[in-house]
């Protein structure tokens, strides 16, 4: 399958982020991992990808910070944040009112599928 669909995933929890990994891999999808936001800035920049998604706190570079640097590269590339923690402070303004769409918040725990089905519909949303 040459025109896989790529997924880049920054996530600092390694265990985490290579479950997901494995499950989107096993379902066809080209998946690049980075431990944090500086990792995944790089990344993108060196293989663009279709969807990224994202821890909010990571070393380095957190989510938002990764958000903002996505949205300068590519302003409409998807973007899923998974996340235990979202504070109730203006931060928070730019995942919850749009400013950064497409956007979807995904809170942890997370199932694979249900990464999956976000993914899925994020990029049919996309075509």
């Amino acid at each position: 399958m040459p025109d896989r669909r790529h997924v880049l995933i920054a996530e600092d929890e390694a265990l985490a982020a290579m479950a997901i990994e494995d499950f989107l891999s096993r379902k066809g999808y080209r998946v690049t991992l980075a431990g944090d936001g500086q990792e995944a800035v790089e990344r993108l920049r060196d293989d663009p990808a279709d969807v990224v998604i994202t821890d909010l706190r990571m070393p380095r570079l957190d989510g938002r910070g990764l958000i903002r640097e996505v949205r300068g590269m590519s302003p409409t590339l998807p973007v899923i944040v998974m996340t235990g923690y979202l504070a109730e402070d203006s931060d928070n303004d730019a995942l919850t009112n749009g400013t950064w769409r497409p956007l979807e918040i995904l809170r942890k725990p997370v199932s694979p599928q249900a990464i999956l089905d976000t993914v899925v519909r994020m990029l049919d949303d996309d075509a």
